[in-house]
């Protein structure tokens, strides 16, 4: 098995240092509700975390919560809430939106807020040793101390000063230093430290989270490549300065970017779209199939149009499981071990899901055409049930709209119209609204002069 790391630039063999694999994947920061490039990044963890489960693996993954935040104390301020109050409704949701695309929890979900005394311990480590300094309440790290600063990401810290900027009132000695303790503001929560009361920063949170939970040095640290400087720069140095203890991670997996059209998806642009609002349209196992036909360190895109065939591609998969025991009881030729080692062949690369993903619907044609033939072919729906549901961690099951919903309301609007059109011979026009309907996800069924759809 071969995974690309981001701080060597190559694809190298995975093998875990110890028994059980130990994983790091950054968290929300949970001061709104979670979108679907957070569902991206989560559904590539929880995919490497089954994968590697499924290969005899024993996995322990660890991710946090970022529950102490400017953004989560202007937007807790402007709610007439706490910054606890808030963060824990957001968390809340988060669960709820991981359990709904089936990703299957972590094993630990560290809070900042938790951890104040191990990262006060790592923090007053640092500045023993020279590698961080007060500054009017504030504790910086000092990057000049650290001759490998900009490895991860592959920069100079010259090239990195160029475009630093330094807020008015913040005394550093050099502009590229980054704050480990943050004093206390009026009206914001704070915690008593031997600088003074304060917070702290960003960076030291999941440093601190990952030496208690997973030790000095782990196998995979993971997150989006939005990360890769400066938090994750910064953990490298923080914690290899702390431990004296390298590498941080043996390897550093980064997924890509999530796009909307041709422009990533974020606050900033105004585009984003929330799980539950993907979920009110489209099915869980859509959304994970979109993320699983992009390569997970490539860019990943969202549309309607896109999630639409993602359904209509689902329901080739619920035929081929669905298919019926062949009468004659004669068994198909199909071989499930070519099928299974193309899967992991694939998966085996660098995790390339859209390689494993087209295994899958090649399995599910050749099922679909030998049982349409009268042949038996339960090994090879066994087989598809269990790559699809262990690793991919589809569902297979089709979506649930509520009768009387706005959803069903407007569906059953465009069936009655299609049976109008057919009624009036109009079938080129009939034909149409059918396939409006196919891109929503919807099946219809004409049978005994009446029509009834379902959901794929």
């Amino acid at each position: 098995m071969k995974l690309s790391d981001t701080l060597t630039g190559e694809k190298r063999e995975f093998k875990p240092a110890g028994d059980v694999v130990k994983i790091y994947v950054c968290g929300v920061t949970p001061y709104s509700a979670s979108h679907v490039g957070h569902a991206m990044s989560y559904i590539v963890f929880d995919v490497l975390h089954r994968y590697l489960e499924y290969r005899g693996y024993k996995v322990r993954r660890v991710q946090n919560f970022t529950d102490i935040d400017d953004k989560l104390i202007d937007r807790a301020l402007l709610q007439g809430m706490t910054v606890e109050e808030l963060a824990g409704r957001f968390i809340d949701e988060y669960f709820e939106d991981m359990d709904a695309l089936n990703v299957r929890k972590a094993d630990e979900y560290p809070r900042a807020t938790q951890e104040v005394p191990k990262i006060i311990e790592m923090i007053a480590g640092l500045v023993e040793k020279d590698f961080a300094y007060p500054s009017n309440g504030d504790v910086y790290f000092r990057v000049t101390k650290d001759p490998g600063y900009g490895k991860l990401s592959h920069r100079s810290i010259d090239s990195m000063r160029a475009g630093a900027r330094v807020e008015p009132g913040v005394e550093k000695d050099h502009p590229m230093d980054f704050a480990l303790w943050k004093g206390a503001k009026t009206g914001e929560p704070a915690w008593e430290s031997p600088w003074g009361p304060g917070r702290p920063g960003w960076h030291i949170e999941c440093s601190a989270m990952s030496l208690r939970y997973l030790g000095e040095s782990i196998d995979i640290h993971g997150g989006g490549q939005d990360l890769v400087f400066p938090h994750h720069e910064n953990e490298i140095a923080q914690s290899e300065a702390f431990t004296g203890v390298a590498p941080l991670a043996r390897f550093w997996l980064h997924n890509g970017l999530l796009l909307k059209g041709d422009e990533k998806m974020s606050k900033s642009l105004g585009n984003l779209v929330s799980i539950r609002e993907a979920l009110q349209s489209f099915s869980s196992d859509a959304i994970r199939l979109s993320v699983l036909k992009s390569h997970y360190r490539g860019p990943g895109y969202y549309s309607d149009q896109a999630l639409a065939e993602n359904e209509r591609a689902l329901h080739r998969f619920r035929q081929a499981l669905q298919a019926p025991v062949a009468a004659a009881g004669v068994s198909s030729k199909l071989d499930a071990t070519i099928y299974r080692e193309r899967f992991i062949s694939a998966m085996d690369d660098d995790l390339n899901t859209p390689q494993a993903l087209a295994t899958l619907f090649d399995l599910a044609r050749d099922i679909n055409r030998d049982a349409e033939a009268g042949f038996d072919t339960d090994d090879a729906q066994a087989l598809l049930r269990e790559l699809g549901t262990e690793i991919f961690g589809l569902t297979f099951e089709g979506r649930q709209v509520e009768v009387g919903s706005d959803k069903a309301v407007e569906i059953q609007s465009l069936v009655d119209l299609r049976i109008a059109l057919r009624s009036a011979k109009q079938f080129a026009e009939a034909d149409s609204v059918r396939d409006d309907l196919a891109a929503m996800g919807v099946t219809l069924t004409d049978a005994s002069g009446s029509t009834t759809w379902h959901l794929d």
